[in-house]
């Protein structure tokens, strides 16, 4: 799991849009936090802070501690709004962790040692199929990401999510099917030229198509 972090909030007595303008126009984010059989708690956290971490990487993925007026409060992004034109963020979800909270993520997929994988070696692609992976987990263990070795993987083997050793409580939110992450295919630079016709001999006409 990424390292945590921990944000500090204040805590909004009024909601709404109008609301939500106001606290952007004091160069905050308005936030809510909810889950946990609790009240939603609306927020406004700091906008530096919230954009940093929004685009550093692993927002959705990493637990938060949030700081409201002293009462600290687990939580894992669960949503986030961006204005379409400046790419600043609008608004955030977040959902109170619990010691049982399970929550669905997505979480990257990481392939490692290419350069042991003879179809690698031989010219062959490694064609990705999933990039990211829905899992179902501990909110407070989730994985950073997935790892997948490529030691042996040959031209025309396909590597399934099966072959995947997993952390201890996390498992494929899809579960009825051996689902693929990448294949090793051939490329074009590994077949060979096709020989020009020898002289005064005709090359073969070229099939209809339709």
């Amino acid at each position: 799991m990424s390292d945590t972090y921990e944000l500090k909030a204040d805590a909004r007595e009024q909601v709404g849009k109008g609301s939500a303008r106001a606290v952007r126009r004091e160069g905050k984010v308005p936030a809510v936090i909810y889950g946990d059989k609790q009240p939603p708690l609306a927020i406004a956290l700091s906008y530096k802070e919230v954009y940093y971490k929004i685009h550093g990487g692993g927002f959705l993925t990493t637990v938060a501690t949030i700081d409201v007026g002293g009462q600290k409060i687990q939580v894992l992004p669960k949503d986030y709004q961006l204005d379409p034109v400046k790419d600043t963020p609008m608004h955030v979800d977040f959902l109170r962790i619990g010691k049982d909270t399970e929550v669905n993520v997505e979480v990257p997929v990481h392939f490692v040692n290419e350069d042991k994988s003879p179809g690698i070696k031989r010219g062959g692609v490694l064609n990705i199929v999933r990039h990211e992976v829905e899992f179902h987990c501990p909110a407070n263990a989730i994985p950073e990401f997935i790892t997948v070795d490529l030691t042996g993987a040959d031209i025309g083997d396909s590597i399934h999510i099966s072959s995947v050793k997993l952390p201890a409580g996390v498992r494929p939110v899809i579960h009825e099917r051996d689902f693929t992450l990448a294949t090793i295919a051939g490329s074009a630079a590994m077949r060979p030229e096709t020989d020009a016709p020898a002289e005064g001999v005709a090359a073969p006409a070229a099939a209809a198509t339709e």
